[in-house]
Parts: C-alpha cells; structure tokens; sequence
C-alpha cells in the first residue's frame, strides 16, 4: 500500500517559511533540521515540508526552477479547508501573503480563494468538500 506523506516545498528560507505558516495558517512546526536546510509542520495526516535551494541542488544534478515571488505561480497548488474562508484570506494576508483571487463560490457550491505565500508558492483557502 502507498501512502501519500509529503509534500516538500523548496524555498531560500526554511525558516522563514515555517513561521509564515505558522502566523498565517495555525500551523505547528514538527521540527527544523539543524543548519536550517529542512523543517516540517504538524497540518493532519500529510505532512507539510520546506527545504532549503541548498539542498535539492544536491538531490537533482539536472537542476530546477525557483519559484519566484513576482512571477507567475506553477502550475501546482498547495490547499487548506477552513470553514470561514474570508477570514483564513485575511490571516494570510496580514502574515504576508499576496492575495491572488478573492473567495468566490464554485458550480459544485466550495466557496475557494488564493493567495501565495512569500516564497511565490500558490495556496488555495476553501471550504471542505461534502
């Protein structure tokens, strides 16, 4: 059996990151490695993780593409399901998020809003699926 138990984020400033989650979402931190090149947060039952540019230029000798703050965001997303999405947007926002799109309800009836984070990664806020 598989089982599905990260998602890692490559960022320049664990650290940084982990206490932006932190502030914005309620997040708890698991741990920070020593040398600050990898940290993860307590979010349920996957597991949450940012590691340092540092380290995946040692893991992948082809390279890869940063994500950039001021750029577009990939084409991927990280989400969180909060009962009240306006004001999960504007803890975000005042944590030092980018809003991206306002909340808006969706044909299935998920109300669902944007923001990214400030290492330029795409984080959707919404309602949880029935």
């Amino acid at each position: 059996m598989i089982k599905f138990a990260y998602t890692i984020l490559y960022v320049e400033d664990v650290e940084k990151t982990i206490a932006f989650y932190e502030k914005a979402f309620g997040f708890s931190r698991k741990f920070i490695a020593p040398g600050n090149e990898y940290g993860e947060l307590s979010t349920g039952d996957t597991t949450l993780s940012f590691a340092a540019f540092s380290l995946i230029k040692q893991n992948l000798s082809g390279g890869f593409l940063e994500s950039q703050p001021g750029g577009k965001p990939f084409g991927i997303e990280i989400a969180f399901a909060v009962e009240d999405v306006e004001a999960a947007f504007q803890k975000a926002l005042q944590a030092g998020a980018t809003a991206v799109e306002k909340a808006k309800v969706k044909p299935w009836g998920q109300t669902v809003a944007y923001v990214r984070d400030p290492a330029g990664f795409l984080v959707e806020i919404c309602t949880p699926m029935e």
